[in-house]
């Protein structure tokens, strides 16, 4: 199958690898098919890989089975990828001895505030409130007390070039600052966590929603930070409702039906901008998704942030 004009990569580049990376707080619902189908199209109109993650690393959001009712989703709606589902959880050792790296190299402190100590006089940011720098002259052990680890920041200025939103320039200390990699609970943080799969992986293309743009800044610092190779980003928008909220789980979006693939690739097909299937007959849904992957032009989502739940109608 040939990819569209706008070349994932070229020949001398190393092979395309994407992925789709859902966290199990439950089944699949549209948000994160269109994100899926968004990143499955992206890898296979290169040529390329495409791999699943369970980013099954905060046993208190998870909900039982979920991990298994998403592969199951997937499966029905025609994703074929490669190798095994990666499971985030099976790598905890990985990330704790990253952590400590960070330590050893004065890259990363030890974090005692409590979550209304860093509310309390901090500048607001687009992630939240942007941490003081309160602890960084703790010392290493912070004396066995209960405590967070955090990263050290600059305000040195970190310019990312996304596929479709442009330019994004950003100073983390200002903007973010010292953020966290290991929480109090001792539960890995999914800034560590992703940046070292999404290098270990050998991921060369992040696709995902841009709701989670504003976060890539931090994960490149680490990336960097660990020695591991940068990927390059494509946000797509994010499906939100009448109100102007995200479709998650959060805000009760219905999990997706299994039992009508081709429909539901169809609506995510018109979501992302993508030419329905001109034939008038029923096709397969191995037809549909070559027609899909053959016909992917992403460029048509281009400075595109939000679409409303309305955009997942047939046309």
């Amino acid at each position: 199958m040939t990819g569209g004009p706008q070349g994932a990569r070229s020949k001398t580049e190393r092979r395309y690898r994407g992925r789709f990376a859902p966290s199990p707080t439950g089944p699949l619902h549209f948000g994160s098919l269109i994100a899926a189908t968004a990143s499955y199209l992206q890898a296979m109109a290169a040529d390329g890989e495409w791999l699943v993650r369970i980013e099954d690393i905060d046993p208190p959001r998870e909900v039982p089975g979920a991990a298994d009712q998403i592969i199951t989703s997937l499966r029905a709606h025609g994703f074929r990828w490669s190798g095994k589902v990666c499971y985030q959880s099976q790598n905890i050792d990985r990330f704790q001895l990253a952590a400590q790296h960070l330590l050893d190299a004065g890259h990363a402190y030890h974090c005692l505030c409590s979550r209304q100590q860093i509310r309390t006089g901090a500048e607001p940011g687009p992630l939240g409130p942007v941490y003081p720098g309160t602890c960084r002259r703790l010392t290493n052990r912070a004396h066995g007390r209960p405590s967070a680890i955090r990263v050290r920041t600059d305000s040195r200025p970190l310019v990312i070039q996304d596929r479709l939103q442009g330019e994004l320039r950003s100073r983390l200390e200002n903007e973010v600052g010292d953020f966290v990699i290991r929480r109090k609970d001792g539960l890995t943080a999914y800034a560590l966590a992703v940046a070292i799969d999404d290098g270990s992986q050998r991921i060369t293309e992040v696709v995902r929603g841009v709701d989670l743009l504003d976060f890539t800044p931090a994960q490149i610092h680490l990336m960097r930070l660990l020695g591991l190779s940068v990927p390059d980003y494509m946000h797509i928008p994010i499906v939100v409702d009448a109100a102007g909220e995200k479709l998650s789980k959060q805000t009760g979006a219905a999990p997706v039906d299994d039992r009508r693939p081709e429909e539901n690739l169809r609506r995510c097909l018109t979501f992302l901008g993508q030419d329905p299937h001109p034939s008038g007959r029923r096709i397969s849904l191995d037809e549909l998704w070559e027609w899909a992957i053959d016909h992917w032009r992403p460029q048509r989502l281009k400075g595109c942030r939000s679409r409303p739940i309305t955009q997942l109608s047939l046309t």
